[in-house]
C-alpha cells in the first residue's frame, strides 16, 4: 500500500512540473499586439504654424524663430525629448486676459507628439516650440485647445494669433492663416489590429494602395476629422488624392479611431505617421 501512495506522490509531482513548465513555454509565446502600423508612407506633407493675416511682423518672426531653433539644434532637441531617449518638458498655459500682452495659440491637443495635455499641462513637439517663441516674444503664453477643424478658423476669426497643431500646409487653410516656414515633415500612414495580415507583403504605397482600391463601403476607415487623412481617404482635388470606395469615419482624434478599430467597429484607420506610432505603443502596453 505504501508503494502504491509512493507510485502516486510521484506521477502527482512529476504531473505538476509538467503543468508548469507548460505555463512558462506559454509565458515565453510572444503576445499578439493589439494593434499595428503598416511603415509605408501613404503621403508626404509639410507642417507649419499658421498666422493671423493681420499680424505680419508676427509671421516675420516665427520664420525667424524656426530659423534659430533649426540652426541652433533646440528643434532636434525638442524633437529627442518624444523621439528619443530626452524628457518632455510640461508646459503651462495663463489664462487669457486682454489687458496683458499674451500669445496666444490656438491647438487640438490630442495628437501627441505634437500636442497633448498630462492633467492641467500641455506637453509635445508644438507646445514646446510655443513655450520657447512665446519666452522669445517676452510674451505670456496661452495655449486654447479646440477641435482641430475649427483651430485655423479661429485664428482667422482672431480669436488666437497662431494655430500650432500638426498642420499641414493647404490652399483651404490659407484663407484663414498665413503659413509659417514648414517645420516638419510628415507622412500619411494605415493602423490595423495586430492579427490583420492584409498589408504584410506589402513594400510599396503603391501595394497598399491597391489592396485599397479593391474595397468598398462595406469597409470602414477611421481618421481624424479635418486631417489629410480625411482628405487621402475621401479625395481631395488640391491634393491629388482620388479618394477611395470605402466608407470613412470621422474622429475628434486618433486615439478614439484605433480604439474603435479594436472595438470591431471599422477596419482600419489612417492618421499621422508619429501619432499612429504613439498611439499604436500606448494601446498595445496597456493590453
Amino acid at each position: 500500500m505504501k508503494k502504491f501512495l509512493a507510485i502516486l506522490l510521484v506521477v502527482a509531482m512529476l504531473f505538476t512540473f509538467a503543468a508548469c513548465g507548460a505555463d512558462k513555454k506559454e509565458d515565453d509565446t510572444p503576445k499578439t499586439p493589439a494593434t499595428k502600423v503598416i511603415e509605408i508612407d501613404l503621403t508626404e506633407e509639410e507642417y507649419a504654424f499658421g498666422v493671423d493675416k493681420d499680424q505680419p511682423e508676427l509671421l516675420t518672426s516665427v520664420n525667424d524663430f524656426i530659423t534659430e531653433i533649426k540652426g541652433n539644434g533646440k528643434f532636434e532637441e525638442i524633437c529627442n525629448k518624444y523621439f528619443g531617449d530626452g524628457t518632455p518638458t510640461p508646459v503651462t498655459s495663463a489664462q487669457l486676459d486682454e489687458t496683458k500682452d499674451q500669445l496666444v495659440v490656438a491647438t487640438n491637443a490630442a495628437f501627441e507628439p505634437f500636442e497633448y495635455t498630462d492633467g492641467d499641462k500641455y506637453l509635445g513637439i508644438d507646445m514646446e516650440i510655443a513655450a520657447l517663441l512665446a519666452e522669445k516674444l517676452n510674451k505670456e503664453l496661452v495655449i486654447m485647445n479646440i477641435d482641430f477643424d475649427a483651430v485655423c478658423l479661429s485664428v482667422g476669426q482672431h480669436k488666437a494669433d497662431i494655430a500650432m497643431a500638426g498642420l499641414t500646409v493647404r490652399e483651404d487653410r490659407k484663407e484663414h492663416v498665413n503659413f509659417s516656414t514648414s517645420y516638419y515633415t510628415a507622412s500619411q500612414r494605415i493602423v490595423v489590429k495586430g492579427d490583420d495580415t492584409t498589408f504584410d507583403a506589402c513594400t510599396t504605397v503603391a501595394d497598399v494602395e491597391a489592396i485599397l482600391k479593391g474595397y468598398d463601403k462595406n469597409t470602414k476607415i477611421g481618421v481624424q476629422n479635418g486631417t489629410t487623412g480625411q482628405f487621402y481617404c475621401e479625395g481631395d482635388a488640391d491634393w491629388g488624392f482620388d479618394g477611395y470606395a470605402v466608407t470613412t469615419v470621422g474622429y475628434k482624434n486618433g486615439s478614439l479611431a484605433v480604439q474603435d478599430m479594436i472595438n470591431g467597429n471599422i477596419n482600419y484607420v489612417v492618421i499621422d505617421s508619429a501619432p499612429a506610432t504613439f498611439i499604436t505603443e500606448a494601446i498595445n502596453a496597456m493590453a
